[in-house]
Parts: C-alpha cells; sequence; structure tokens
C-alpha cells in the first residue's frame, strides 16, 4: 500500500508528466505485490503447544486447531525436522504428537531449538489453550505447572539474530506482550490485557487464516502473520456483533515496526529456488540470485522507513524497484532462452 502510494503520488509534488514514466510506476508498484517477503529465512521452524484442555471437547478442538496448523505447514513445505507439535495428551495422536506439554517438555524444545538454529532463521511459536492472570503474573496453563509470560521471557532470550513470532491465543495473553516485545519479534495475543479472561474465539479464526485465500490480501500466495491477524481481528469482531455480544476480547499485535516486520514473516517457507536453480545456466542463476538480493533490499528498505526522510526513502524505494523490475525482466528473458 505505502509503496503503491510513494511511486503513483509522492509527497512534495515530485510526480513527472511523462506517460511512458507513468506506466513505469504502474508496473513496479504492482511488482511489489509479488515479494515473497520472507526470503531472509535461511530455514522455519514450528513450535505448536497445545496446554491443558480441561475437558473432553477443548482436547479435540485444540487437537483439531494444532493439526491444521501442523498438517498446513507440511502442506506448504516445512521439513518434518523444522515442526514440533507438542500436546496435553501424546496418546490422542502419537503419529504426529512429538511430546507431552509439560514445563520442562516445553523449556527443553525451546532451549534446544535456539541452539541448533541458525542466524536469520524464522522461529513461529503458537501457543493454543487456556490462560490465567492474577493481577500481577500471567501464564499459559499446561498440565503440571505453568509457565509464565516471564518464563517464556526468558526462553526467548536464548535466541539470537533469529527472527520470532510468538502467537498466544489464549485468555489473558495480552499480558505477554509488553514482557516479550523485542527487536525482530512479532507478539501477538488474543486479548489486550490480562485482564480479559473470557474464553477466546481468536484462535479458530487466525488458525483459519494461515491456509484462507481470502486472508491473503495481497495475493502473493501465502499469508503474512499480519494478514492473518487482521483477517481473525475483524472475524472475531464480526461474530460478537451478529450474536449481539459486548466484544470481551481484543487482539492485539506488537512487532515494534507497525505491522510492517509481520507482514514479511510466514509460517509458510520461503519460495523455493530449487526448481529453478536445477538446470539453470550460469548466467540465469546468477540473476536469480541478483533478483532475490534486491528483493531483500526491498524488504529491508520498507522496515526502515520511519527512521529516513521521506524523499530518501521514495528516492530508494524508486531505484530498487526499477532495478528489480529490469532484473525481473531479465530473468525471464533468460528463462525463455532456454
Amino acid at each position: 500500500g505505502d509503496v503503491g502510494r510513494v511511486l503513483l503520488d509522492p509527497p512534495g509534488s515530485r510526480v513527472r508528466k511523462d506517460p511512458a514514466y507513468s506506466v513505469l510506476l504502474g508496473v513496479l508498484s504492482a511488482l511489489i505485490l509479488l515479494l515473497p517477503g520472507a526470503a531472509r529465512g535461511q530455514d522455519t521452524h514450528l513450535l505448536v503447544i497445545a496446554g491443558v484442555s480441561g475437558d473432553e471437547a477443548h482436547v479435540k478442538q485444540f487437537h483439531g486447531w494444532a493439526s491444521s496448523v501442523v498438517d498446513g505447514a507440511k502442506k506448504h513445505g516445512l521439513a518434518d525436522a523444522n515442526i514440533t507439535y507438542l500436546a496435553e495428551r501424546i496418546e490422542l495422536d502419537p503419529a504426529r504428537i512429538d511430546g507431552r506439554s509439560s514445563r520442562d517438555v516445553v523449556s527443553k524444545t525451546l532451549t534446544d531449538l535456539a541452539a541448533r538454529t541458525k542466524p536469520n532463521d524464522e522461529i513461529f511459536v503458537l501457543l493454543i489453550g487456556h490462560g490465567s492472570f492474577d493481577g500481577k503474573t500471567a501464564a499459559f496453563n499446561l498440565p503440571g505447572p505453568d509457565l509464565t509470560a516471564q518464563d517464556y521471557a526468558g526462553l526467548l532470550g536464548k535466541f539470537g539474530a533469529q527472527r520470532i513470532v510468538f502467537v498466544n491465543t489464549a485468555s489473558s495473553s495480552g499480558a505477554f506482550v509488553e514482557a516479550l516485545r523485542g527487536p525482530g519479534r512479532t507478539i501477538v495475543a488474543a486479548t489486550r490485557t490480562g485482564g480479559e479472561r473470557n474464553e477466546t474465539r481468536f484462535p479458530g479464526p487466525f488458525i483459519e487464516a494461515l491456509e484462507a485465500e481470502t486472508a491473503d490480501r495481497d495475493r502473493n500466495g501465502r499469508t503474512s502473520v499480519f494478514e492473518a491477524f487482521e483477517y481473525a481481528k475483524q472475524k472475531v469482531a464480526a461474530s460478537y456483533e451478529q450474536g449481539g455480544h459486548i466484544l470481551t476480547e481484543h487482539a492485539t499485535l506488537d512487532d515494534g515496526a507497525e505491522g510492517k516486520l509481520a507482514s514479511t514473516q510466514f509460517l509458510a517457507p520461503p519460495r523455493s529456488r530449487s526448481a529453478e536453480m536445477a538446470n539453470a545456466s550460469p548466467e540465469l542463476k546468477a540473476a536469480l540470485a541478483e533478483r532475490d538480493g534486491l528483493e531483500r533490499k526491498v524488504e529491508d528498505l520498507r522496515l526502515k522507513k520511519d527512521a529516513l526522510a521521506s524523499e530518501a526513502y521514495e528516492q530508494e524505494l524508486e531505484r530498487l524497484l526499477t532495478e528489480l523490475a529490469l532484473k525481473t525482466r531479465a530473468v525471464r528473458e533468460l528463462e525463455a532462452k532456454k
């Protein structure tokens, strides 16, 4: 959205009158919608934690949601080795569940993950279950002792340069945001505060959004965390309104960049270059690498927008998008020759 406005109607009345230039800017504005977003990440790792259920109905519901996320991630190309699903009852689905979601197992899983992941890997943690808040401390309820927001803050502190998405879909999850926020992190909570203690409706629509085409607003074939959040937030509000009820949960997203970071984070891994590279000529391989590099530069620039002067941002964005358009055309020409 900001790209289109910058290109087609930049501030300071710098709009050029040349029709050919206007056409080019229109093409560049459309091109930004094709960017993969998370190209920077080397690998994506998913950890799904289904907490204590309380009754059989919630056991089935939590497992259904968790299974949907796990199966969807596999369908989109996430390797089995990069997916961990912890649940209250392993016997419920031993072929899919990797361990019990106890305090010790969750802590060890995150500690081991921090030790083996590479810088710039994407870490996606999803909590499904019930939460609690006593006025001072917020916790996600697990079989046995719970893990508090401060406990998770300590566990996330073990990660270095990895980019993290932490989604807590439980009640009272809003109290996690302040404790967990930090550079390179997107924190999503189903509630605005710890005081919103009612069972949340957020997890269903959020998980649905990861697979729903209607949630993929920019039509790039993958739903970003920001897109999933907006989709779920609207669905929840609509469900309360339709039932004639007062909205008792207010979902929150904090990435330190007004959604810009979350717009570049995905559960689905970055598009694979293996098919393109398999039989590519050295010239085409070089062009593909240059194209990927330009895409990353555009992504980095968008994240730095608020720290740059408006005119400097617009000029650099225009330069990068022009280079990207030309390089994309060169790639297509080389592919056509092949």
